[in-house]
């Protein structure tokens, strides 16, 4: 799919933007005060993938903190700044890799040119962030709601604050908990700047509603082109949200990231238990870094066939179980032996 042609901007080590690969961010939901539980929750969104994590920074007290999970963050930064410019300079000079405000709400412009002069001065970037529950009060009432033309006229605003001081090292976010008026939103300010954007619907829900929401309007964004990060928002483990964002890039075939596991649905001709032999491969199929395709079907009628693009594949027969490699048949073994045989072929791979 044709991506919007943006800026490139870096975030850390992290490249964002242009024909960079869309990353995967998320974001620590401890008390940044307790710098070691922060950094073990940083290091499992590694584990699951996570390339940039954000980091609240709530008050003066943060910040020491702040400094020591940069410091020792194996992936970029960011801070994240609500009102008090005072807190995104400290942030910056604390080894912030990328400051997230709303420049509209940090105040006076000599305290936002203080921000842009700082964030210069170290070579950061900022993400305007722009969010429905925060829009500016004349925007609200001209809309009479956080419609998506109020939403993208308030980053179109925010941009053209930053831009007054020279300053364009930026990527932009617009979110709304309604996934239509974010993707509204973002394509219309999509049209009138070429910075890069960080998408996601803000306060999806819960982990079933808010991988459903997320997926639909974070997939129809970057089905368009649109997106150059993303995050999950969830009410759940943050481990969650990398582990949802990259299923959703691996589905639009944007990123790779190891096994795609395909498995039939079942029906009445299904001759093995699917369900528990798909969360088996699953788990046995984890640690694979490789990218490749695995099948689990039902029945050894359709299986074969339905799934020949896989690379290799496990179905359920009449008292037979079948492994097979691109559509071809390589053995058959007792059903109850299927996944033990699956595992050897696996480990070889």
């Amino acid at each position: 799919m044709k991506r919007r042609k943006t800026i490139k901007i870096k975030v850390g080590d992290v490249v964002v933007g242009g024909d960079a690969p869309v990353s995967v961010q998320s974001m620590t939901k401890t008390d940044t005060k307790d710098t070691d539980a922060t950094l073990r929750q940083i290091n499992r969104l590694i584990s699951e993938g996570c390339e940039i994590v954000r980091v609240a920074v709530k008050n003066s007290a943060d910040i020491k903190p702040f400094e020591k999970i940069a410091a020792r963050a194996k992936i970029p930064v960011i801070a994240d700044i609500h009102f008090d410019y005072r807190l995104a300079v400290r942030a910056a000079e604390a080894g912030a890799s990328c400051v997230r405000i709303n420049p509209g709400n940090i105040g006076s412009s000599e305290r936002l040119k203080f921000v842009v002069d700082c964030l210069k001065k170290h070579k950061i970037p900022m993400r305007i962030g722009v969010n429905s529950g925060s829009l500016e009060a004349e925007l609200l009432k001209k809309y009479k709601r956080p419609a998506p033309e109020a939403l993208a006229q308030s980053a179109l605003k925010n941009i053209r604050l930053v831009e007054e001081f020279g300053f364009h090292n930026l990527k932009v976010s617009i979110k709304s908990t309604s996934v239509r008026d974010t993707y509204d939103a973002y394509t219309l300010l999509a049209s009138k700047t070429n910075y890069p954007f960080h998408i996601g619907i803000t306060e999806a829900g819960t982990l079933f509603s808010g991988t459903v929401k997320s997926a639909a309007g974070i997939g129809g964004l970057l089905l368009e082109g649109i997106g150059d990060t993303v995050r999950v928002s969830l009410t759940a483990d943050p481990v969650e949200e990398v582990r949802v964002a990259r299923e959703i890039l691996k589905s639009l075939g944007l990123r790779k990231f190891g096994p795609e596991i395909i498995s039939c649905p079942t029906c009445g001709r299904k001759e093995i238990d699917v369900v528990k032999i798909a969360l088996e491969v699953e788990k046995l199929t984890a640690f694979i870094k490789k990218p490749m395709t695995i099948a689990v079907m039902g029945c050894s009628v359709n299986g074969p066939g339905e799934a020949r693009e896989a690379d290799i594949g496990i179905a359920g027969g009449k008292n037979i179980g079948i492994i097979f490699k691109n559509g071809r048949i390589i053995k058959k073994v007792p059903p109850g032996k299927l996944l033990g045989e699956f595992k050897k072929i696996i480990k070889k791979l």
